[in-house]
Order: C-alpha cells, then sequence, then structure tokens
C-alpha cells in the first residue's frame, strides 16, 4: 500500500520527477517527461504497479532525511541494530537523459541492503521483456516493452516472479552506487554516467540557482523553499510550469475527485511569472512569457485554459484501468477534460503577468503586443458570456464574479499598457468596457443586504478565489465591501480555521459533495489579512500553514486537519505560489 503523501520527496531534473518514500521506495516516476506513462506507479496502487525499494534488510532503529541545501538531492540515513547507512538519489540535471541515481554510503559498522525492482511501463499496462547484460564495468538489468527502455546498473538483480531483487552488504566507509537511465527500445543503451561527476555537477546546478533568489525576510526557509519546487515543476527546454508532479491523489480519501495535475494551467503560470519576477529570476520569467506566447499564439477563440508542457492542446481525459488508485481512490486519470472549458478568468492573469513583465522593465517583443490586442478584441466580443470558472465547474457554465473581476482586469492592463507604456490601443474604447464590466459586477455581483460579493450573479454564497479581488486591484483590501467578503468567507468557508474553496454541498460543481481545505485559498487569506491591517492573524495563519510541509518542506494541494494529512496532487505549484505571496504580503506590512 501506497505510504501518506506527506512521508514522499520530490527529486527531479527539470523533465520529470520521482516520488521517493520514507521506507526508500520509488513509488512514482514517469519518463521522460511529467506527462509521460508511469514506469513506477505504486503510488496509485500497491509495488505490483511499479517501484524501486532500496533499505535496510533488517529492522530500522531511526530514520532521517532531507535535501541536500538549495538542491534536490534527497539524503535518507538509516541506523539499523548493526550500523548507519546513508542512501543519495537524484535526476542528474544538464546532461540531455532520463537518469535516476542512488548512491548508498556506509556511516558506521555494517547494514545488509536489499532491492526489489518492479518495471512497469504504461501506467502499469506493460510488463516488459527483460535480461541481464554484462558491461564491462559490471551486470546490468535491460527492460524493453514497446517504444520504453530501462537500464540498471549496479549490484546485480535476480528474478523472482515478475520482479529483481539483490541483497549486498555496505561496510563502513564503503559506496556503492546504481543507476537507472531510461531511452528509447529502438536505441542502444547509453552508455553508463560518472555518478561522482553528475552528482557534483548537479549539486553546484541547483544552488548556483538558489543564490539569484531574493530572500525573504520573513519565512526564509518556506519561501526558498518553495521557489525550488517551483523551477523543479519547470520544463527545462519549454518553460511550461505543470501544476504537480501527479496525477489522481484524491482530494476525499476513497472519492473520485481525483484529477491529473501534470499539465500547465495558463492561471498558475501567470501567477508563477509574478513570483519570480519579484524574486530576482528575470531568465525563468522571460522563458516562461516565450511559452505563454508560443501557446496562446493563433486565432484568440482558440485559447485554452491549459496545455502540454510544449503547448500540446489535446489533453483528452481517460480512465487508467490498470491502476486502482492512491489506497483504492478511483478512477486514476489520464488526461485533462478542462482543456474544453471556456474560463473567462485566463485573460485576466495572462494580461497581469505580461503588465507585471512590462513594469520589471521585460520589454515586448514584435508580435507579443499584436497577441495581446487580438486576445483583447476576443475579450471585448466575449466579455459576458458564463463560464466554468476558476475551479473548472462541471456543471452548467454561470457568471461567476470572479471570472468577471479577472475580464475587468484584462481591461485594466490593456488601458495601463496605453497610458503607462504609449503601446497603441484603443484606449477609450477599452476604458469605457473596463467601467462597464465593473458596473455590472457591483449590481450582479454584490450582495447589498449581507455586504459581500457572491460566487456567482444571483447566488447568495461566496467563494474563497473572491479573496483575489483586492490582489489584482479590483477593490483595495481595506474597503468595506471587501472586508465584508471576507467576513462571509470566515463564516461559510472555515473549515478547522481553514478555507474551503466553495460549499461543494452546494452542488455547483456537478459532482458528489466532499473534499478538504484547498491550501492556496488560506495562504490567499493569509494575504488578505496582512494588506488589510489584520498583520497578527495574518502571522497565525501563516505559521499554522507552513506547520503542514512536510518534513522536506513540500505542500501537497489540499489538508485534511481532522486526520492530519496532506491531500491531492504534490508538490502542488499552486500551493508554494500562494505560500510566497502571502509571506512576502507580511513581510510588505511589517510587524503586528
Amino acid at each position: 500500500m501506497a505510504l501518506l503523501i506527506e512521508d514522499y520527496a520530490l527529486i527531479g531534473d527539470c523533465h520529470t520527477g520521482a516520488l521517493v518514500g520514507r521506507d526508500g521506495s520509488i513509488d512514482w516516476l514517469c519518463l521522460p517527461r511529467f506527462d509521460s506513462a508511469s514506469t513506477f506507479g505504486a503510488l496509485l496502487g500497491t509495488e505490483d504497479h511499479g517501484r524501486w525499494l532500496l533499505a535496510p534488510r533488517d529492522s530500522v532503529v531511526e530514520t532521517t532525511r532531507s535535501y541536500r541545501e538549495d538542491t534536490f538531492i534527497l539524503v535518507t540515513r538509516w541506523v539499523t541494530a548493526t550500523g548507519e547507512v546513508e542512501v543519495t538519489d537524484l535526476m542528474p540535471h544538464g546532461d540531455r537523459r532520463a537518469d535516476v541515481i542512488r548512491r548508498i554510503r556506509g556511516i558506521s559498522g555494517s547494514v545488509p541492503m536489499m532491492q526489489d525492482v518492479r518495471i512497469r511501463f504504461d501506467y502499469s499496462g506493460a510488463i516488459p521483456w527483460v535480461r541481464q547484460v554484462r558491461e564491462k564495468n559490471g551486470p546490468a538489468l535491460l527492460a524493453v516493452a514497446g517504444p520504453d527502455a530501462v537500464i540498471i546498473r549496479g549490484p546485480r538483480l535476480t528474478p523472482n516472479d515478475h520482479s529483481h531483487t539483490s541483497d549486498f552488504v555496505v561496510q563502513e566507509g564503503e559506496t556503492v552506487d546504481m543507476t537507472l537511465t531510461w531511452f528509447p527500445a529502438h536505441r542502444q543503451p547509453p552508455e553508463p554516467i560518472n555518478v561522482s561527476r553528475r552528482v557534483a555537477a548537479t549539486e553546484k546546478w541547483w544552488k548556483t540557482w538558489a543564490a539569484s533568489c531574493i530572500a525573504s525576510p520573513v519565512y526564509h526557509d518556506e519561501v526558498h523553499r518553495s521557489m525550488l519546487v517551483l523551477r523543479a515543476l519547470t520544463h527545462e527546454d519549454t518553460g511550461g510550469i505543470v501544476a504537480a508532479a501527479t496525477t489522481s491523489l484524491p482530494e476525499e480519501f476513497g472519492g473520485n475527485r481525483n484529477w491529473d495535475y501534470r499539465y500547465v494551467w495558463l492561471r498558475d503560470a501567470s501567477l508563477t511569472l509574478n513570483v519570480l519576477l519579484n524574486h530576482g529570476f528575470a531568465e525563468e520569467a522571460n522563458t516562461w512569457r516565450g511559452w505563454l506566447l508560443r501557446a496562446v499564439a493563433g486565432d484568440p477563440s482558440d485559447v485554452q485554459i491549459m496545455y502540454g508542457l510544449s503547448g500540446e492542446r489535446r489533453l483528452t481525459e481517460w480512465e487508467v484501468d490498470s491502476l486502482p488508485g492512491y489506497r483504492g481512490a478511483a478512477p486514476v486519470r489520464v488526461g485533462n477534460d478542462a482543456w474544453r472549458q471556456y474560463q473567462g478568468d485566463i485573460f485576466g492573469e495572462v494580461m497581469l503577468a505580461l503588465q507585471a513583465a512590462r513594469r520589471l522593465g521585460v520589454e515586448e517583443g514584435e508580435f507579443s503586443w499584436p497577441l495581446q490586442r487580438a486576445l483583447m478584441s476576443f475579450v471585448e466580443e466575449n466579455w459576458r458570456r458564463p463560464d466554468n470558472g476558476i475551479w473548472e465547474i462541471r456543471g452548467p457554465q454561470r457568471h461567476f464574479t470572479h471570472s468577471r473581476v479577472m475580464i475587468w482586469a484584462a481591461f485594466d492592463c490593456a488601458v495601463n499598457a496605453v497610458t503607462e507604456f504609449g503601446l497603441d490601443g484603443p484606449v477609450e474604447r477599452w476604458t469605457k468596457l473596463r467601467d462597464e464590466v465593473r458596473e455590472e459586477i457591483e449590481s450582479r455581483g454584490f450582495d447589498t443586504v449581507r455586504n459581500t460579493y457572491t460566487q456567482y450573479y444571483g447566488s447568495i454564497g461566496v467563494d474563497a478565489s473572491l479573496l483575489q479581488l483586492s490582489q489584482v486591484g479590483y477593490i483595495p483590501a481595506d474597503d468595506p465591501r471587501m472586508l465584508g467578503t471576507v467576513a462571509a468567507i470566515e463564516e461559510e468557508l472555515l473549515r478547522n480555521g481553514l478555507v474551503m474553496r466553495y460549499q461543494t454541498e452546494s452542488g455547483v460543481d456537478g459532482l458528489p459533495s466532499g473534499e478538504h481545505p484547498f491550501l492556496a485559498c488560506s495562504f490567499w487569506l493569509v494575504e488578505q489579512y496582512a494588506r488589510s491591517g489584520r498583520t497578527a492573524d495574518a502571522t497565525t495563519l501563516m505559521d499554522r500553514l507552513v506547520g503542514f510541509a512536510n518534513d522536506v518542506g513540500l505542500l501537497s494541494e489540499e489538508y485534511d486537519v481532522d486526520a492530519g494529512r496532506q491531500a491531492g496532487n504534490t508538490p502542488q505549484a499552486l500551493s508554494h505560489l500562494a505560500l510566497v505571496r502571502a509571506a512576502d504580503a507580511i513581510a510588505g506590512a511589517g510587524t503586528p
């Protein structure tokens, strides 16, 4: 059975990532990209769905683990009755290969170790043909199925009923290396890598990147690790930022709110751009901007809310019968049919991100402003349409207030581009439409009796996305209408002191009710508190939220307060983004 979500740590090479459990098992790895089919899929099933276990054979007295400073090189130490051993796990960066390194070092005494490798390509749908090969540097195991192949080098593995195992002893001062390399099955296996050289080069690369980060004066360690997570989830070549490294980790344990997050949402990526710019990463922000402009290029009516890592458009959703789901939470989904939805808020998020880049000195390219003008022409013609909203509602489309505010933000950014930066555009028309949108929001999306904005026009409930109204400049954080909205959110959506996205019991999303508090929403409340003078409340809630990170600083999508455990896909980019923004807001507010 899979471990608790918080018991996993991420290693990655900025092309894909693996989840390594506290027990030494790699239970999730998709090769060669985040959105490729899994090679190890035990996270969404059992060990028979693919894993690579490396651990002491005897009982463990103590387990500790951490990342090497400013890296995604994971170091796990085990103490047994006979000695102590250290395992270093990483995916080498910069070698244009898909490798995993597992280096074992004897610290004291002697420790019997074991391996159990179960390779299952194509979401455990393809058990490979496996054979032993002899190389000049020692034994290797070659596994092939369809288009995929891996070669594992290290201590000899012997077959054992669709798995391969080995037992060996590590003495004090001894080092044992093992590697896994994926390659297209029609090619010859790549040459072995120089493990020491790749470990050193990878550590240097991560530390060099991290050194460029503008330090946060508050929550320094949490912000720093969050920035590293965002980099790890960013594809090195394309600049696309996946929402998470996993698919189908459940929002409700045993439920069916299980979604594939291994794609790039315009919304999340736009928020990432702002965070990167604010913390000194102009080059990465420029790379992402290039991805964005490529992805949305073409007919504005074809703009999607999400894309593949390279800008792929068709992300058709299907259910994977070969994986039973995380602790039985079915179905497992690949793809995400939200790509078919219309969500009006994305135009505001894109325009806000590009405005932030302009204000920090990123120059418009030869087609970036014409593209934005084309997007605005589409918005002019379609802003009155109902949509599926920020939460990708699978029920009827509605006029969501948050979406309308983001439409307002799109017009506001377009106006500012002309008035602040001298770009060409119909500023009078955009100004008129911006004012018309605001008038509609205030007349149809605000409940004067309760003094709160509403989830959608005509509703009586609220939505956590309304916390973003002040973030995008629609209304000051201390405006009475915003404070009334916060009070309504506190009354309706707080569960155990954390913020739910909305009341799933209302049936608005067309799905069975039930989920846990969405961590990003609670970080949004921290930001709102800080910007409206409630700094002490902001700090109190922030202290609690950062405590939900696991032992290596990773946050998932949601948190089950009753059970004290993480829920949803992990590590979640939006959770870490919102953490950084919340810390920035507290820093800007000063001492409570």
